[in-house]
Parts: C-alpha cells; structure tokens; sequence
C-alpha cells in the first residue's frame, strides 16, 4: 500500500491524479487531499440539475466533472478528500464497501463512531451525513473516493448545490439530498478535542500510517507530475468535459 499525499489544492489536478494514478500505476493506494472551492459532479450528471450557476461564477467557485459516478459535492479547504484505488480480484466484490473499513478505524481513534450507510456513505449518530463516496471500476483496477466534512462553509455547501434552473434534464443522474454535519461540530458537541483542518489532517496521517504499518506518506516525482497535468488541461480543464451533455 501507498499513501500519496498531494501537495496541490487544485481540483482539476487532483482529479487527474486520481485518473492518473487508476490507468498508469499497478499500486494499491490511499490518495489523499484538499480541493480550492468547487463543485464536483458525477460523469453521469447534468450540472444545470445540480449547481446554482450563477452563485458559483459571483464566489468563484469552480465546476468540474470526475469519472466516477454518484451524486454532486461541495468542496473547500475544511473538506478532506479520500480516494482507494487497487486491483480487482475474485475473492472482492468491487461495490463492496469494505473500502470504508480504514476511515471508520481513524475515525474511531478520534472518538467519532460512525456507521456505513447504504450508498457507501458515512453517517454520525443522530442521523447526520459526514462522508459520500463515488466509485469507478476499471477490467483491472478499481476507485473508491469520497469527502470527510471536516469544517467545510455550510452556508456556500447549501447555496451552490442549490440550482435555481427550472427546466432540468430528465436522462441525468440525480444526486440524493441528505442531513450534514461538520465533523468539527460533533467533536465539539461531545467535549471532545476539535482541531482546525490542519492539525485534523495530521493527526489523520499519522493514524492512517499506524494502520498500514507504513513510515511516511509518498510524494509525486516531477515525471508524475508532467504526466499528470498533461490529463489536467486535456480533459478535466476542458468545458468539452466539464459541460458534457
């Protein structure tokens, strides 16, 4: 297993990292990062059915599309990304939602009992959403990513997912609206200690590390990099893309 750490907090680089490390790597990899502000909407979706334009080009809030499928998120530097890529094999079923297994146990080193939902998602105790997943399966590899809402803007979550269109396309894949909260607000609510993202994503790291018995996070090479940003402003920078209808 490899931890990959990025060092980017572009969401268009960090999506073609992901497809990046999926078509060219043979590795089992945890990949994981912050985006700027943005709006990421499943392959199958129509962003018109999904975003509120406008409030998205008055805040600067960038849309993209990825390659998974799976509902619309909201993204912001209080927002820790997760992404399992690994190889198919016989003995797993690919839409199992083992993959989870890794952020349940750090989550539950942090005091914050989770349970897995039937999309794949994570739920706290009340009822409240703090993680959804989408996935990608490949003839030989497979992706799982998904978001931890650590102390995201709820307000700019709210507004941007909030499309003010009134005609819609009927043949695109419609996200599934859910309660959420902040990890950072349970933690508080519990008496328990609530970092800012920073420290939240250090303390992550270095739980994770424990898990996987591994001794430090991996870095992308200037070669990788090239690579990767060759996807970039080829496809995910690309309206062709990103406004597919």
């Amino acid at each position: 297993m490899q931890i990959i750490q990025s060092t980017s907090t572009s969401v268009t680089f960090n999506l073609a990292t992901e497809e990046y490390l999926f078509s060219e790597s043979l590795e089992e990899i945890l990949f994981f990062y912050l985006n700027e502000p943005s709006v990421i909407i499943g392959c199958n979706q129509a962003i018109q059915n999904e975003v509120n334009l406008d409030y998205c080009r008055e805040n600067n809030i960038q849309i993209v599309r990825r390659m998974s499928g799976g509902g619309t998120v909201y993204h912001d530097f209080g927002n820790l990304n997760f992404c399992f890529i690994s190889n198919k094999t016989n003995e797993r079923f690919s839409l199992n939602p083992d993959f989870l297994k890794p952020i349940v146990e750090v989550l539950k080193v942090f005091g914050i009992e989770v349970e897995v939902g039937k999309r794949k998602d994570l739920w706290l105790p009340g009822g409240f959403k703090i993680s959804g997943t989408a996935s990608h399966i490949g003839k030989k590899r497979e992706l799982h990513h998904g978001t931890l809402l650590y102390d995201a803007d709820m307000n700019r979550l709210e507004k941007t997912l909030s499309p003010l269109q009134s005609t819609s396309i009927s043949k695109a894949i419609p996200s599934v609206p859910s309660p959420v909260k902040n990890i950072r607000n349970y933690l508080r609510e519990q008496n328990l200690h609530a970092t800012d993202i920073n420290d939240f994503i250090v303390n992550f790291t270095e739980v994770i590390l424990r898990l996987y018995k591994l001794e430090t996070v991996t870095f992308l090479s200037e070669a990788e990099l090239e690579k990767i940003q060759f996807i970039q402003h080829n496809k995910y920078k690309l309206s062709d893309w990103v406004f597919k209808k």
